[in-house]
């Protein structure tokens, strides 16, 4: 499988199934994004947990869904480390499972598709994708949809 996935169930709030379910998707994603091997981890947490991340480095005091940390986005004055034994990281994906449970029940589908969305929209926010602009919303959420129902994760 192209990426390894580093999973923190903290407070134990998922099943191992949906652990199975998450690696397969993800590396599907990886697949139809040819991102060949990497490495991230997913966490998953509750929404006081999120809230703090989300106003310590978003300055924003509310529960969010998702926080991504791309680990190869690079500030000013670092440099890119490379050579051939130097895994490729990604970085870091947060997950509420409280808002996955909000959100599934107010889209009216189930919790494994709004796990999914969230695991996917997180793993394109690591690659560079983002939503600022219309356009980059267009495109990033067609090639979420685009993953998710090639994985048979469709909504409703």
């Amino acid at each position: 499988m192209p990426l390894t996935i580093d999973y923190n169930n903290e407070q134990n709030l998922l099943k191992p199934s949906y652990f199975e379910m998450l690696t397969g998707l993800l590396n599907h994603a990886a697949e139809q994004l040819n991102i060949g091997e990497a490495e991230l981890s997913l966490t998953f947490v509750d929404n006081e947990t999120i809230q703090d991340i989300n106003h310590r480095y978003r300055d924003k005091n509310q529960p969010t869904d998702v926080i991504s940390f791309a680990l190869e986005e690079k500030g000013p004055d670092e440099i890119e480390i490379v050579g051939e034994d130097v895994p490729r990281i990604l970085g870091d994906v947060i997950i509420s499972i409280p808002k996955v449970e909000e959100q599934a029940s107010e889209h009216g589908h189930s919790f494994e598709r709004e796990l999914g969305f969230l695991a996917v929209h997180g793993l394109l926010h690591l690659l560079g994708y983002d939503h600022m602009t219309k356009e980059e919303e267009e495109q990033m959420f067609s090639l979420q949809e685009d993953i998710l129902s090639s994985y048979g994760l469709k909504r409703g």
